[in-house]
């Protein structure tokens, strides 16, 4: 099956007794483009997104029909999770996090990025009391600026016109 779009999210989503199939993803996979997965039935799925910036998050519908809907379940995963004490803390947290264009999350008054040994180390250096836990990752911080375009120039990609010219033709 190949899904091209979401459809909602199972907060607005009618379910209407249908069966909910979870597509397991890692935190890094809700950003891809293109992905081929099973679903906890087995159902095999082809993400083909052309759009841009296409970010799954907890609870997307992917596909509906009569008798069930395929919805995304983010999986936990190891997780530096930082629980800043001042204003400056935050700052200088998201500053080397930043500068070092690691992906950082926030939940719950905390700052969560994937876990990575030297990570950990320097922020416990830097002062800071780092845990580890086993969290699901669901709230990016957008740090950086998405591909803009000016008055009158084409919105697509260069990779979007790519995936276009090579995707099987539906006439």
């Amino acid at each position: 099956m190949v899904i091209k779009e979401k459809l909602g999210n199972l907060a607005t989503f009618r379910d209407e007794g249908r069966a909910i199939d979870r597509l397991p993803l890692e935190w890094y996979e809700t950003r891809k483009r293109i992905l081929h997965k099973r679903t906890g039935s087995g159902k095999e799925i082809t993400l083909k997104f052309l759009a841009e910036a296409q970010y799954l998050q907890q609870d997307d519908v992917l596909y509906a029909d009569e008798k069930c809907i395929v919805v995304v379940e983010v999986l936990a995963t190891d997780a530096i999770v930082l629980r800043p004490a001042s204003l400056y803390q935050v700052a200088y947290a998201a500053y080397e996090i930043g500068n070092k264009h690691l992906p950082l999350f926030f939940e719950e008054d905390c700052l969560l990025l994937p876990f990575e040994a030297p990570v950990y180390r320097q922020l416990q250096a830097a002062g800071f009391e780092p845990l580890t836990q086993k969290r699901k990752l669901l709230h990016p911080l957008r740090t950086t600026v998405l591909p803009h375009t000016h008055p009158g120039e084409n919105r697509e990609s260069f990779f979007s016109k790519i995936l276009k010219l090579t995707a099987p033709s539906n006439d």
